[in-house]
C-alpha cells in the first residue's frame, strides 16, 4: 500500500465543479435505488472524468463498494486513512483485498505528526475527545487529500444511522464538491447478497460480531438485534467521525453563501472556529477564540488544553504577554471594531513581524473593503467579512490597491518623501 506524506505530497488544484449547473435534484433523478454501479460508472467516466477519489475505510461493508470500483476502473485513487488506531485485522484485510480485486492505487493518509505531537502525544485522545481525534487523524488528512478533487465516493448507506436515512445518490457539500454514493439504497440484506453473488472476502471481525469497524479504542461488538453501528462510540452521543460532516453538524448539507464567512486563500469557506462565550472551560473547549485576557487569567489550563485553539487579540490588548505562547494558537484574530483606531494593525505587524507568528491570522469585526490591502500589508491572511459588498468585492477581486506608504511594511516598502539616494536595498554581509 503506498503511504503518502502530507506536507510532501504535491496535492491538485481543485477545478470549479461542473455538476453544480446540471443540479444534484435532476442527477439522483437518473438513477434506480440499487443502480450502485451505474452511479459509480456516471460519475466515474462521464460527470467527474479524472477528478474523482475513492474513499474507504476496508470495514465491515467496504469490499462491496472496493468490488464496483474494481469493476469500473481498477486504477481509480482509494484513499485509506490509516490513523493509526486501526485493529490489526484491518491492515490485514487492505491488503487482502488489494490481491483478491487488483486494486492498483490505494493510497494510505495518515495524520500530521506534528499535530499528533502536540495534540495527542499519548495516543490517548480519543479517551477524552473523540471528536478532536477523529479530526486530527481523519478529517484534516482527508480535506488536505481530496481538496484538489471535483468529487469523492463513499460507502455510506441509509439505513446506517437515522441521520443518513436521506441519504442520496449524489450530494453537492458546502464546499462546492459533489459526494457519490452509490451504496445509498442498499441494505444490510442487500450487502450480505451482494458479496455472497460475487464470493467476496468478509473482514477478519465480522464474523465475531463487528459489524461496523472503525478504529479500535472506538469499536466494539454489536449484539443481536442491535444497529449495526451501535459499537461505534458506544456510550458516547457520537456517531460519525467527521469526515461527512459540514461544519454546522450535519451530513453534506448545503450551507447559504452568507454562512460562509471566512475568506481565506482565494475563496469563502466555512469557519471552524467560534468566538469564546460566557461560561466556556478552558482546559476543555475547542475550536474557540479565546481572548487575550482570559488566556492570561488562566494560562495554565489553555497550555494544557490538547485541542486546537485561537487567540483574540482587541484594541487595547497588550499582544506581547502573550509573543511566548503564540505558537499554542492555530489562528490569531485581530479584532477591528467600528468606528475604532488603528492598533488592530499595530498587534497584526507585532505578531507577524515581531514575533514570528506562521499560523492563521484573522480579521474579525467591521471588515470593510478599503481595509483589506491595508490589513494585508500587515500580515492578515484571512478575513471574517459580513458585509456584502465587502464579499462581492474580494469574490471578483476588484479591491484598492496601495501605492503610496507613509508607515512602511517589511524591508521593501519605502515611506512616502524618502530621499532617492536612500532608496536602495540594505547591503547584507
Amino acid at each position: 500500500m503506498a503511504a503518502t506524506s502530507l506536507a510532501a505530497t504535491p496535492f491538485r488544484q481543485h477545478r470549479p465543479d461542473k455538476l453544480r449547473q446540471l443540479g444534484i435534484m435532476s442527477l439522483n433523478g437518473m438513477f434506480d435505488e440499487m443502480d450502485g454501479v451505474g452511479v459509480l460508472r456516471q460519475a466515474v467516466t462521464e460527470l467527474l472524468v479524472d477528478d474523482v477519489a475513492i474513499v474507504s475505510s476496508f470495514g465491515a461493508d467496504s469490499v462491496v463498494l472496493l468490488h464496483m470500483v474494481s469493476e469500473v476502473d481498477r486504477n481509480l485513487p482509494v484513499y485509506f486513512l490509516e490513523t493509526g488506531k486501526h485493529f490489526p485485522e484491518t491492515l490485514d484485510y487492505v491488503e487482502t483485498l488489494k490481491q483478491h480485486l487488483g486494486l492498483a492505487n490505494v493510497i494510505a493518509l495518515r495524520p500530521d505528526d506534528k499535530d499528533v505531537l502536540r495534540f495527542d502525544p499519548a495516543g490517548d485522545l480519543w479517551e477524552t475527545d473523540p471528536d478532536s481525534c477523529c479530526h486530527i487523524r481523519k478529517t484534516e488528512p482527508l480535506d488536505l487529500a481530496v481538496s484538489g478533487f471535483g468529487g469523492w465516493v463513499t460507502g455510506r448507506k441509509r439505513y446506517q444511522t437515522a441521520e443518513r436515512g436521506v441519504l442520496p445518490h449524489f450530494e453537492l457539500t458546502s464546499d462546492d464538491r459533489v459526494k457519490v454514493n452509490p451504496l445509498a439504497y442498499f441494505s444490510d440484506a442487500d450487502i450480505a447478497a451482494y458479496k455472497l453473488k460475487y464470493g467476496l472476502p468478509e473482514h477478519p471481525l465480522y464474523t465475531k460480531g463487528y459489524k461496523s469497524i472503525g478504529c479500535a479504542p472506538c469499536t466494539s461488538v454489536v449484539a443481536e438485534g442491535e444497529d449495526p453501528r451501535a459499537g461505534r462510540w458506544r456510550g458516547l452521543n457520537k456517531k460519525e467521525c467527521g469526515i461527512h460532516f459540514d461544519f454546522n453538524g450535519a451530513i453534506a448539507k448545503p450551507m447559504a453563501a452568507e454562512d460562509l464567512s471566512l475568506f481565506k486563500d482565494g475563496a469563502f469557506i466555512a469557519d471552524p472556529f467560534r468566538p469564546w462565550s460566557d461560561g466556556d472551560d478552558a482546559a476543555s473547549v475547542r475550536y474557540t477564540h479565546v481572548p487575550l485576557p482570559v488566556f492570561l487569567a488562566g494560562r495554565e489550563a489553555i497550555l494544557a488544553n490538547p485541542h486546537p485553539l485561537g487567540l483574540l487579540v482587541s484594541p487595547g490588548d497588550d499582544v506581547t504577554l502573550a509573543a511566548a505562547d503564540l505558537s499554542r494558537f492555530a489562528s490569531v484574530a485581530i479584532a477591528f471594531p467600528g468606528f475604532t483606531d488603528g492598533r488592530g494593525y499595530s498587534s497584526a505587524r507585532l505578531v507577524v513581524e515581531r514575533y514570528g507568528y506562521r499560523g492563521e491570522v484573522r480579521a474579525v469585526g467591521d471588515v470593510l473593503a478599503d481595509q483589506v490591502p491595508l490589513m494585508r500589508r500587515c500580515g492578515i491572511n484571512a478575513f471574517v467579512v459580513r458585509h456584502e459588498p465587502t464579499r462581492k468585492a474580494l469574490i471578483e477581486r476588484k479591491l484598492s490597491t496601495v501605492d503610496i506608504f507613509y508607515q512602511p511594511v517589511g524591508s521593501t516598502e519605502v515611506p512616502l518623501g524618502t530621499r532617492p539616494f536612500l532608496r536602495r536595498p540594505v547591503e547584507t554581509a
